[in-house]
């Protein structure tokens, strides 16, 4: 493997040298997510896209736990690549369960969905002439996800009210969690620890959340 693949990345706050365990608190709360899909499954009763989801799930934690741990860019792919497969995959499965469409339509949406979503930077880099990315401290790469909660949510107020709710409330929480995680690159003179922990705590939350929406919908 590239050497590159192996050089040090801080990325946040808490981390002040390249050692393992230079992130504890960041590195530690990721057991958030194994815990989140340990209730959702109990929950699926063998619903098998939400079990297949909660399995996602914990590859986030353990992703993350790599990158705050090795912190170099091969665990940052680790990092990152699971939550892309969670966000296209509920996708999926919101196109599909929700809204009814068949699954060659629902994936021709999600292939959409991902094609939007990885031209958005790009697009505002050029339109902004600056780096978004750098700015938002990457956060900008999860406002698609945001945006796609808010439209399911609020296409399916007159389907079903309940649901379309609990989305909705969804979105807040995972709109605050990314403040969190935007804000942590900003503050690290005023507070070393950083807020990036919060964002996984939140978003643990948040995929709990959307698991539980999408069996409650089931049923």
């Amino acid at each position: 493997m590239d050497a590159s693949w192996f050089e040090p990345v801080r990325a946040y706050c808490e981390r002040g040298d390249p050692g393992f365990w230079a992130e504890p608190v960041n590195a530690l709360t990721n057991a958030a997510f194994p815990i989140a899909a340990g209730l959702a499954a109990r929950r699926a009763r063998g619903d098998g896209a939400v079990l297949a989801l909660a399995a996602v799930t914990v590859v986030v934690g353990i992703g993350s736990f790599l990158f705050h741990t090795l912190a170099n860019r091969w665990s940052m792919l680790a990092d990152v690549i699971p939550i892309a497969v969670f966000i296209y995959g509920y996708f999926a499965l919101a196109m599909a369960r929700f809204f009814g469409f068949r699954p060659a339509a629902a994936t021709a949406l999600t292939l959409a969905f991902a094609a939007l979503s990885f031209g958005l930077t790009p697009a505002l880099d050029a339109l902004t002439g600056r780096s978004v990315s750098a700015l938002t401290n990457g956060s900008i790469d999860y406002a698609p996800a945001i945006l796609a909660l808010l439209g399911v949510g609020l296409a399916l107020l007159g389907r079903a009210p309940g649901t379309a709710r609990s989305v909705l409330a969804t979105a807040g929480i995972f709109l605050v969690s990314l403040t969190f995680r935007t804000v942590d690159a900003g503050i690290c003179a005023r507070l070393p620890l950083g807020t990036h922990f919060l964002w996984h705590v939140l978003n643990a939350l948040v995929l709990y959340r959307l698991l539980l929406a999408a069996t409650r919908f089931r049923a």
